[in-house]
């Protein structure tokens, strides 16, 4: 995978990509302990046991979405990444607006939402000794180009394929998000 039109000084520049893998936070959080490098993007084509909120999966077709995990080392107090997942959210449907000129709606705090149907989703996850923030995992899956969803999901789930975004790349809508989580994440930090 190549991340051509991204502007990040430190986020996604290094890039921990797997063609398979059960969860891109999962992982994170194992490369996480060996102190990989701040902004580390770990990215994959195909995830199979990918994780939402609530115990919750995330249903990802291969090769068709954006799933990837951010690793940060904050070194801040927890109190400062308070709504922290909604000002991600914000940041996700600006860059979706920049590159596609199509509005997101975001149903508090971490579902990304077009026509009514779930388009992204937010996994924000913390570890923290006392009320220092060691790390910060951002967890993402958004839906590109995947025209299928399940039963479950068929009335729920979109994707930009699905509303006439024909043209979506994945590569082009992780570039998009990361550029802009940088200038937000530079501001809580």
């Amino acid at each position: 995978m190549k991340l051509e039109n991204l502007k990040t000084k430190f986020i996604a520049r290094n890039m921990v990509y797997y063609k398979n893998i059960d969860s891109t936070q999962k992982e994170a959080k194992k490369l996480a302990k060996g102190k990989i490098l701040n902004g580390t993007i770990v990215i994959t084509e195909n995830q199979t046991e990918g994780k939402g909120t609530h115990g919750r999966t995330w249903e990802s077709k291969p090769f068709e979405n954006a799933t990837f995990t951010i690793i940060l080392y904050p070194e801040c107090n927890i109190k400062n990444l308070e709504n922290i997942t909604t000002q991600i959210a914000n940041s996700i449907c600006l860059a979706i607006k920049e590159l596609y000129n199509i509005e997101l709606e975001i149903k508090k705090p971490n579902d990304l939402i077009i026509n009514g149907k779930k388009i992204g989703g937010i996994l924000t996850e913390i570890d923290t000794i006392g009320e220092i923030v060691k790390e910060l995992f951002i967890g993402i899956g958004f839906n590109v180009k995947q025209t299928r969803f399940s039963k479950e999901l068929e009335n729920s789930a979109t994707s930009l394929y699905l509303n006439n975004i024909k043209n979506a790349n994945v590569e082009d809508v992780v570039c998009a998000i990361c550029n802009k989580l940088e200038i937000l994440i530079e501001k809580f930090f």
